[in-house]
């Protein structure tokens, strides 16, 4: 088992070839490896700014385009969603099981023991979702052009970003984005992906 990427298209202002790809799976595994997290899945969609800014709006109330946003599996927050997996249904705001079947509540099951097919976390090639990164495209490209770098290094910096963000990072004080930005330059450089 190891860290995956998986991705999904849903803009048309820049072709997503597959060497970008393959440079965003770097990406990962060096930052996995910095941070010490050797397993995982990480669902990356990209979008425009249309769709960046109606999640925006939503879920963090800003009505306006971002260029990046993470959405951890890691951690529960109040807008968590009701999750089904096969006869069994987790309500995440009331932290219980309930059998779907026969209306039985299960208390203190962990949300790491069930899986989408019910099997053992074990299972082989199964990897334990870390969570979603939403990158806007159109944002990405602007800002490559106005930092004067490639698109493919500005969706490579949103990338890292958004994959530091889902495993606890943050940057709302001077010193958290001083220390997030200096990893994030640390593992483009290593990647080839320099200004």
């Amino acid at each position: 088992m190891s860290l995956r990427l998986s991705w999904n298209n849903e803009q048309t202002a820049y072709e997503i070839t597959p060497e970008l790809v393959a440079k965003l799976e770097e990406l990962l595994k060096l930052a996995g490896k910095a941070e010490d997290v050797p397993h995982g899945e990480v669902a990356l969609t990209f979008v425009d700014d249309a769709a960046i800014q109606e999640l925006n709006k939503q879920y963090r109330g800003l009505d306006k385009p971002t260029d990046v946003l993470s959405f951890s599996m890691q951690e529960l927050g109040e807008d968590e969603i009701e999750i089904i997996y096969g006869d069994e249904e987790y309500d995440v705001e009331e932290f219980e099981f309930a059998d779907a079947a026969e209306g039985a509540e299960l208390d203190g099951a962990e949300e790491s023991d069930i899986r989408e097919d019910g099997d053992e976390d074990d299972d082989e090639g199964y990897e334990e979702p870390l969570g979603d990164v939403i990158i806007s495209v159109q944002r990405a490209v602007a800002q490559a052009e106005e930092y004067g770098h490639s698109v493919d290094r500005e969706l490579g910096f949103l990338f890292v970003h958004g994959f530091l963000h889902l495993i606890g990072y943050d940057h709302q004080e001077e010193e958290e984005e001083k220390a997030m930005f200096g990893k994030q330059e640390r593992i483009l450089q290593q990647a080839g992906l320099t200004r």
